[in-house]
């Protein structure tokens, strides 16, 4: 497996992660089994980043990879994230980065997961009535009492992120990034070079629908989150469907799938970034993490390009709910 450094000073991780959040949450039912099959596969191949939060099950993914990692913590850089979860009713995000959340939080995922320590520590959403100089000051409180050894932050606007790393280095950073979810282009990547942060793009393969794998909402099952995601919906699907059968026909031609044609792409963006694509079937797994090994041409690139240009995807990639609460 290939490495990369995550950051300018950060520690050395598998070039490709493991985001498991699809194994307990918001994809329909999932097999336990099975996703510790998955995990164990992943670090077999060499794949060290795996991606969990509080957030996911709400709790039922933290312990899901503990029992995965019973054995094989120190094969694992370990990743969660705190301080979002739905109102009781789910109608909308709310979310906590006080400063005795954070001591609550972190304590609580050490126990789902079965470890003295986590590797790298998100905010999983920026709190908007906390000062973000609070919330990154009690995370680097946990670094001293080593609970945790590398903070982070998911889904933060630019100037967030300077004054959270004006407080602590902050190692990574984690955003959707993908081909039909470009936004970062636009000033992360060059922030996150001067800052020497990582960037960790979730979602590289646009909720699964890069890997043509989804031709209709059908495709999913009735509890699926994404049936209420507007790049699923109506017209936007049939748009966004058009697309990705472009993208197929670029793989076909390299004689390798969509998914990993999206993957690779991702990876030849910037040598900072490392994608996390989530899956709970062994099959797809050993296709993404092959796709750490495939190169693109400069002509390659330009295909991909010319049939999926910045800002071509159909609608925006998330619902109000969520879209409430992502940092401006």
């Amino acid at each position: 497996m290939k490495t990369r450094t995550l950051g300018r000073d950060g520690p050395e991780v598998s070039a490709i992660g493991l985001g498991c959040m699809g194994m307990s949450a918001f994809y329909g039912g999932a097999d336990e089994a099975q996703s510790i099959a998955v995990i164990h596969r992943a670090l077999d191949l060499g794949v060290t980043l795996l991606d969990t939060a509080e957030m996911y099950g709400p709790h039922a993914n933290e312990v899901l990879v503990g029992k995965a990692l019973k054995d094989r913590r120190d094969q694992a850089f370990l990743a969660t994230k705190f301080g979002i979860n739905y109102n009781e009713d789910r109608s909308r995000l709310m979310t906590d980065g006080s400063p005795a959340n954070v001591r609550r939080a972190i304590d609580d995922s050490l126990k789902r997961l079965g470890v003295d320590h986590v590797d790298l520590y998100y905010l999983h959403r920026v709190d908007p009535d906390t000062p973000i100089e609070d919330t990154v000051g009690a995370m680097a409180d946990l670094v001293t009492a080593g609970k945790v050894r590398f903070l982070g932050l998911s889904e933060a606007a630019p100037e967030t992120i300077r004054k959270a790393h004006a407080v602590h280095p902050i190692t990574a950073l984690q955003t959707e990034y993908s081909l039909w979810s470009r936004e970062p282009e636009d000033a992360l990547f060059a922030l996150c070079r001067e800052l020497g942060v990582g960037f960790v793009p979730y979602s590289p393969l646009g909720r699964g629908f890069l890997s043509g794998d989804i031709r209709s909402v059908d495709d999913l099952a009735p509890d699926d989150f994404r049936r209420s995601n507007p790049r699923f919906m109506g017209e936007n699907f049939r748009k966004n469907l058009d697309l990705v059968e472009a993208v197929k026909a670029i793989a076909a031609d390299k004689g390798v799938t969509a998914a990993q044609l999206a993957l690779a792409w991702v990876l030849a963006q910037d040598p900072n970034l490392v994608p996390i694509p989530g899956t709970r079937r062994l099959p797809t797994l050993e296709q993404n993490v092959a796709a750490v090994d495939l190169s693109l041409t400069p002509d390659d690139l330009a295909r991909i390009e010319a049939v999926f240009p910045k800002n071509a995807a159909a609608g925006h990639r998330y619902a109000e709910a969520a879209r409430a609460a992502l940092d401006r």
